[in-house]
């Protein structure tokens, strides 16, 4: 399982996806990870700036149906529309679901967490979820079990999905056509770092408010 994922967040696993479903593997899997609860583990990130970087006719790897002004446009539709479904799934099942047993895919410890973020952020969670893994799938199902005022979603859905697609898949497209795309196995490692960085400062402040409970 760890070496499938492994294989997937790679450039290799990555470049196979997009040569093998093209479009609609791409649409897909970013409906799936911000809409669909088992969807986490999809790599969002290295995905758009892989796919970016493919669809720039001066890069060598050059994937011929890929055009990125349609791949812009599909994409951020695929994501507003996947965290409206998670949204309505919250709304739905409301708190159903957090008694549900833990399972290969399902951690109850990723919904406590969104909801630490979503507490924590407040309604521009919705946005800034969008750039932290795991985060994205969850906030918009804790949104919707949170009751938020579904005015205030659709706009942060919308400014998210469209800032963070339009944002990553560009800079992917003009790394394309310079030497940093030979380096985009390093690339997508440092945009895994970077995004990662939310939930490691979240760790240790839980870390250290923990240790202080316990001494006082």
């Amino acid at each position: 399982m760890l070496e499938w994922l492994k294989h997937l967040h790679s450039v290799q696993g990555i470049s196979e996806i997009i040569g093998t479903g093209g479009l609609v593997a791409l649409v897909a899997i970013v409906f799936a990870e911000t809409g669909l609860l088992v969807g986490f583990f999809f790599p969002g990130d290295s995905l758009l700036i892989t796919a970016g970087v493919l669809s720039n006719p001066l890069n060598p790897n050059h994937v011929d149906a890929l055009h990125i002004g349609i791949l812009n446009i599909l994409l951020v539709l695929a994501a507003i529309v996947g965290n409206q479904t998670g949204f309505f799934l919250g709304r739905q099942t409301g708190s159903r679901i957090w008694n549900k047993p833990d399972g290969r895919l399902f951690k109850r410890k990723h919904l406590e967490a969104a909801q630490g973020f979503y507490n924590q952020y407040g309604g521009i969670s919705v946005l800034a979820a969008r750039y932290v893994p795991i985060m994205r799938t969850f906030v918009p199902f804790v949104a919707g079990v949170a009751r938020m005022p579904y005015r205030n979603f659709v706009f942060w859905d919308i400014a998210g999905g469209t800032l963070w697609i339009t944002s990553l898949l560009w800079a992917g497209y003009f790394l394309g056509q310079t030497p940093l795309a030979n380096r985009l196995d390093r690339i997508i490692v440092l945009v895994i770092f970077v995004s990662t960085l939310p939930l490691l400062a979240g760790a240790m402040r839980r870390i250290i408010k923990a240790r202080a409970a316990a001494q006082s």
